[in-house]
């Protein structure tokens, strides 16, 4: 549960890190240690660039290196240090980690099937539910809200940051799908009597200088 007493942040950015080659071809990362590729580095420049008159006060980061290297981008202007954070690590894809989408679907047809319609009953086999990642994440956003007064930067992953905007607007993991996130999208909440309120979501106008499409929801 979230917790209303909080009130010194006035913002919240969650943050997903930039392109890998395992976005471009559909492979489920999971707890695999991707790194950023070419368009990645990219993305996170131009994120960096977009973010650079913001009053950053921190920046929290899953350890992986694909989050790091989005969240050290970020950081180099405001000169501040990122702190990475075990609770904003990807969703543990299990015995799905590495496999192609198409794989999955194909060798896991049931689950698969269950995870499209009711993600919120899917447990991946020796990994995640969904309410284990929001267990986790929301703790740490407990956190965050009391320790800093400003903008607190949370860069993680497609699953993380769809669970949290699910939790911030109050809303039962069902709706998992009915939120997109698109690599390196911005989705801000700003913290105003009490509440979480959506400011913006899935912010990626920055990016048009690519002129590249952005990728599926993947």
């Amino acid at each position: 549960m979230l917790r209303t007493r909080l009130n010194q942040v006035n913002m919240i950015m969650l943050i997903r890190h930039g392109d890998t080659d395992w976005n471009v071809e559909e492979i489920f990362r999971g707890r695999a240690d991707i790194e950023l590729n070419e368009t990645g580095v990219k993305q996170a420049e131009l994120l960096a660039k977009h973010l650079t008159n913001e009053r950053i006060a921190a920046i929290y980061s899953s350890p992986l290196k694909r989050a790091l290297e989005t969240a050290e981008v970020i950081a180099v202007p405001h000169n501040i240090d990122v702190t990475t954070s075990e609770e904003l690590i990807d969703f543990d894809y299990g015995e799905w980690q590495g496999l192609s989408h198409d794989t999955v679907k194909r060798k896991y047809k049931v689950l698969y099937n269950e995870w499209l319609n009711n993600p919120h009953l899917v447990k991946v086999p020796n990994g995640e539910s969904l309410d284990d990642v929001r267990g986790r994440a929301v703790g740490l956003v407990n956190q965050v809200v009391t320790k800093h007064d400003g903008i607190v930067v949370l860069v993680s992953h497609r699953v993380v940051g769809k669970v949290l905007i699910c939790a911030l607007l109050g809303l039962d993991n069902s709706h998992f799908w009915n939120i997109r996130l698109d690599t390196c999208g911005i989705t801000t909440f700003a913290y105003e009597k009490g509440r979480f309120v959506l400011a913006s979501h899935n912010d990626t106008s920055f990016l048009k200088l690519l002129g590249k499409t952005q990728l599926s929801d993947f």
